[in-house]
């Protein structure tokens, strides 16, 4: 996913970045244009995790 897809979804993009600057964001890597990534399937267990701690 791409960050403009995650911040869609999340509707912030001051969230996404202030979790990842706590560590508390979905595992991202970069690409070697440094773009940032996130694999659908990690995005969707971190949200449920978050889910589940409500």
């Amino acid at each position: 996913m791409t960050v403009p897809q995650i911040l869609d979804e999340l509707g912030g993009r001051r969230t996404f970045y202030r979790w990842r600057e706590l560590g508390m964001g979905p595992t991202a890597f970069k690409l070697p244009n440094g773009e940032l990534r996130v694999w659908r399937s990690d995005f969707t267990t971190w949200l449920r995790q978050l889910e589940a701690a409500a």
